[in-house]
């Protein structure tokens, strides 16, 4: 943890690219993991993106009432 907040104020950029990088191979592996779940019960190709969207939008509210 100490070397992300170093990586930050030493440079910006590659903290933001590797940021952004990190949260799109995160989104991708749960859209897989979605898609084996949900494959054998021939859902739309959009139910997988859903099932994830949901899950997300339930654990962001769970943090914001926790405060």
């Amino acid at each position: 943890m100490d070397y992300l907040r170093r990586l930050q104020a030493e440079s910006p950029v590659l903290f933001i690219v590797l940021l952004f990088v990190g949260i799109f191979v995160a989104f991708q592996l749960l859209l897989f993991v979605a898609e084996l779940v949900l494959g054998p019960f021939g859902l739309p190709g959009w139910a997988p993106l859903l099932l994830v969207l949901i899950a997300l939008i339930v654990v962001a509210r769970r943090q914001q009432n926790s405060r």
